[in-house]
């Protein structure tokens, strides 16, 4: 009896420790986003004295009046649509039919392929060389530079592949017996059953393809075809740009910092309101996926 009592006292204490890390490190991931909201909709009195916490200041919506308003961001918002929508459907595309066929043991030339794939997940050419590339191609200052360098990732390939290795061969076996073609097995019976997978790898590319900014920075100088995080990470950057791009008049009501949180706070609404809806697939399709090596 106070065998089992002494377990169960552990067991509570771990429980106990578990949970207080796991409140700490959701803390730390929600307070930022607290603050930012809470920042973009208090006064300008307010965020430039930084008494703005978690909590609202003197509440106020002009700082997103006039955001909504901006050019500049609407086109960079624009531009990351475009990037994301048409990068996701490209990268899926691929993937996909890359990793269909590496998925059959039956398949020429499949480790060396494999192995391909393997060294560039392990080793990156660099900066210069992918520069090089995207100068010869003539992408430089176009949202294509910011959409073929990602089109195939290593990582989604492999787990996209993993889980195709994991469906059993009857059921295709009995579709081919019944006359369907691999295009047919792979679209009608191959990616229904993936749905799970398939909606976790596109939600990586679209996390991806829209938090993207370092590449932009490298290819990308005209504002025309800047995307929405390198136009905020130069906002963020450079103050005294913003307060220029604010007016006079604007200047006086809405402050810096407070356009640079509402800014964000846009920024990030697509991936959140998109995310509830692919929620259920995320950690399913990657436990799944994750099974055979």
């Amino acid at each position: 009896m106070k065998s089992s009592n002494h377990m169960n006292k552990r067991f509570s204490i771990f429980t106990l420790v578990t949970y207080s890390l796991f409140f700490v490190l959701m803390m730390v991931c929600i307070l930022p986003f607290l603050h930012l909201i809470a920042k973009s909709f208090s006064g300008n009195n307010a965020v430039i004295a930084g008494l703005v916490a978690f909590v609202p200041i003197d509440f106020q919506v002009g700082v997103y009046a006039y955001v909504m308003q901006n050019k500049l961001f609407w086109q960079a918002f624009q531009n990351s649509l475009f990037i994301t929508g048409v990068g996701t459907l490209a990268s899926m595309f691929v993937t996909v039919l890359a990793a269909y066929p590496l998925s059959k043991p039956s398949f020429k030339g499949r480790k060396l392929v494999l192995l391909m794939y393997v060294f560039s997940m392990l080793f990156y050419g660099g900066t210069i060389p992918i520069y090089i590339l995207m100068r010869t191609l003539g992408l430089l200052n176009t949202l294509w530079a910011m959409i073929i360098p990602f089109l195939v990732i290593p990582f989604n390939l492999f787990i996209i592949k993993t889980y195709f290795e994991g469906i059993p061969e009857g059921i295709e076996e009995s579709a081919k017996i019944d006359g369907a073609t691999q295009t047919t097995i792979l679209t009608k019976i191959v990616l229904p059953l993936s749905s799970p997978t398939l909606a976790t790898i596109g939600l990586f590319y679209i996390v991806n393809y829209w938090n993207g900014y370092y590449h932009a920075m490298l290819f990308v100088n005209k504002q025309q075809a800047k995307p929405l995080q390198l136009y905020l990470y130069e906002m963020i950057n450079s103050a005294a740009a913003t307060s220029t791009e604010l007016g006079v008049e604007a200047a006086m009501n809405l402050s810096t910092g407070g356009m640079q949180a509402a800014s964000i706070v846009l920024g990030m609404l697509p991936v959140v309101i998109m995310y509830p809806f692919v929620q259920k697939y995320f950690v399913h399709g990657l436990t799944i996926g994750s099974v055979k090596g």
